[in-house]
């Protein structure tokens, strides 16, 4: 599958972080899709092709971890990577347990961001 056709949705209830997390992806040659929330994408996901998910742990809503296990269960080849800016104790390894690829402390470097769209083969 060519990169220009992969699809990365990005999870975040701040608009600022999905424009800057959005631009960056484009950049890389993947497609985006935005939400502001784990409703929104769940609402979509079920007929959409995901190459990976950047998902904020912390959401209003559906929980960052209930996403995480609702994606996992609806397609195990989806990339999940888990994003936060409030690192509390267990929570990457409840994370990492629960099927994500990455748990990544924001503000997210774009190098980064790089090498793990880049080491993840498409699903």
């Amino acid at each position: 599958m060519e990169i220009q056709s992969r699809l990365v949705a990005i999870v975040d209830d701040d608009a600022s972080v999905c424009r800057a997390l959005s631009r960056v992806v484009r950049s890389l040659g993947f497609r985006t899709a935005v939400y502001a929330s784990g409703e929104a994408l769940l609402g979509e996901a079920a007929g959409m092709p995901l190459d990976h998910v950047l998902l904020d742990l912390h959401l209003p809503g559906l929980r960052g971890t209930d996403l995480l296990q609702a994606l996992r269960s609806c397609s195990a080849a989806t990339r999940v990577v888990v994003m936060t800016g409030l690192d509390r104790p267990g929570a990457r390894q409840a994370c990492l347990a629960a099927g994500a690829v990455a748990y990544i402390l924001k503000p997210v470097q774009s190098v980064e961001l790089e090498r793990l769209l880049a080491a993840s083969p498409p699903g």
